[in-house]
């Protein structure tokens, strides 16, 4: 059985001559004919070389791995019982799907409140993100979810003032924050600023502390995408050497002579900029969390990427000795920028693996008494049905389901379909449903009549895409949770869904289907 797809895919405009006749270990075509012209992507390597390595067109894409892995979130089901009810009376008429509450609330002291049990994880310094931050924000800060403002976005904010290696301002920092802090209500979400080694060279969280009023920051070990620094591609010669001038890695060198004028002849027409990668140590980490307490973080969380299992261990027990608020796990194969193709298919351990290897070492650790910080779990989740899963899985230590992509994605439908509605070409799809916002976006009475005409109608319609989609993830799981008797989220146990394979069973620890209530019903049946 062949896991990945090699050699030809919609990420890098690639596809093969002979498409129904590939060698599956290499993707290449059975006969590689002399004259082709390159369409796969070893072909296009021969003359792009390393631009290959990434996702095209990058600033208007989000991507992910196409690696079917042995094991993902629909090898498991949900169980549901016709019997009882928790955390409502055993009443037809009281134990409605409507009535089950998602709140949760989490942190070591004061509690962070959201209305929903999920949060956008990371949306960086990529065009993506800056793009449909207005939507993003906006969106959030209504639902009252939490928003993670990702890596470099003060290093690639041309107009950030930089004195002696550390911000004192940046225009583009201050949009992101206050944005969603002004659409926030009711206390309920939270704006949270990520940092990496540059970041942090540059002070970005202290200045986002004590300029922006931001109370939760988040140190970063990486992500479910790659085991390497982020990257950008860069359009401007001048702008690339500026981020060269800030400390980043630029390639191609952007002061060479011989660059300058290849580049300006069209030789290629981007730069790249890159990250490094951080060095962790538990001393370096201690005295980080520290710094930020001290400087006035009020709640520090750490978010880590797809790293070999000691990796893992490594990142709940320090969240656990420093007193994390929260602790982030990102299983592969997801991006929202620019991460290297093939190593978002091939890097990383997946998924439920690694959510699998998690909960292990959170029973193991309280088993120790350690205090724990809450959990949250990341790596391709979209659905109600994924997010029940995953919290089931990761029961009872994990509170919250990270997701990036496709709230991207509702987001960039609200915009589109907005722009759609002020220019009179709305798609035949869509206009069965109506011509204005109000008609299309099915939220939009309810939050009209919340917040009045005025406010109403500032709402970017971006936002509205992704609050609708929130409201209907929202709905969703509030049946799966009706159907298994339980109306509180924070009630949802390992019991709720069965193994569908023996392979996902050895993974997780969660019983085969089959031997599912085994005991129980022998009992029942045995009276």
């Amino acid at each position: 059985m062949t896991l990945s797809r090699t050699n030809t895919s919609a990420a890098t405009l690639t596809k093969n001559r002979t498409e129904g006749s590939v060698v599956p270990a290499s993707g290449m075509c059975v006969t590689c004919v002399d004259g082709c012209i390159g369409m796969c992507e070893i072909g296009k390597s021969a003359f792009r070389g390393h631009e290959v390595i990434y996702p095209q067109p990058f600033g208007v894409i989000t991507t992910a791995s196409e690696k079917a892995y042995p094991v993902d979130y629909s090898h498991f089901n949900i169980m549901g019982t016709c019997v009882g009810a928790q955390g409502i009376p055993a009443d037809s008429d009281q134990a409605i799907f409507p009535r089950v509450r998602l709140e949760v609330a989490f942190g070591k002291d004061d509690k962070i409140r959201f209305r929903y049990p999920w949060l956008i994880s990371g949306i960086g310094s990529t065009d993506i993100a800056k793009k449909n931050w207005d939507g993003l924000a906006v969106g959030s800060a209504l639902a009252g979810t939490g928003l993670t403002i990702g890596e470099n976005v003060v290093g690639m904010d041309p107009d950030a003032r930089i004195e002696k290696g550390r911000v004192k301002s940046s225009p583009e920092l201050e949009r992101r924050v206050k944005l969603y802090q002004s659409w926030q209500r009711d206390g309920f979400g939270a704006i949270i600023v990520q940092a990496n080694v540059e970041d942090t060279r540059l002070g970005v969280q202290e200045y986002a502390i004590s300029e922006l009023g931001v109370e939760c920051v988040e140190l970063k070990w990486g992500q479910g995408a790659k085991d390497i620094g982020g990257e950008v591609k860069i359009a401007s010669l001048e702008r690339a050497q500026l981020l060269q001038q800030r400390g980043y890695i630029v390639l191609p060198d952007p002061t060479d002579p011989a660059v300058i004028a290849a580049y300006k002849r069209g030789a290629f027409k981007e730069f790249e900029r890159h990250s490094r990668v951080g060095m962790v140590s538990e001393e370096a980490f201690a005295r980080r969390v520290k710094e930020l307490r001290k400087a006035g973080a009020k709640y520090v969380f750490l978010k880590t990427g797809a790293y070999r299992p000691a990796d893992l261990a490594r990142a709940i027990r320090f969240a656990s000795r420093y007193k994390l608020d929260l602790l982030t796990v990102d299983g592969a194969g997801g991006g929202t920028g620019m991460s290297p193709w093939r190593m978002m298919n091939e890097w990383g351990v997946p998924a439920v693996e690694l959510h699998s290897l998690l909960h292990r070492y959170a029973t193991y650790l309280a088993g120790r008494r350690a205090t724990l910080p809450a959990l949250a779990l990341g790596g391709g989740f979209a659905f109600e049905d994924q997010i029940m899963k995953g919290l089931a899985l990761g029961a009872p230590f994990v509170k919250l389901i990270g997701m990036a992509r496709a709230p991207i994605a509702a987001a960039m439908v609200g915009k589109t379909l907005g722009r759609a509605i002020d220019d009179g070409a709305m798609p035949v799809y869509v206009q069965r449903f109506g011509k204005t916002r109000e008609e299309v976006f099915v939220t939009a009475s309810d939050l009209k009549k919340d917040l009045g005409a005025d406010t109403f109608d500032k709402i970017p319609s971006g936002a509205l895409g992704l609050y609708t989609y929130y409201e209907r993830l929202a709905q969703g799981l509030r049946q799966f949770l009706a159907g298994s008797r339980k109306f509180d989220v924070s009630q949802v146990s390992r019991d709720d869904i069965a193994s569908l394979t023996p392979e996902a069973a050895a993974v997780s620890g969660i019983p085969f289907v089959m031997d599912t209530d085994h005991e129980l019903a022998k009992k029942i049946l045995d009276s």
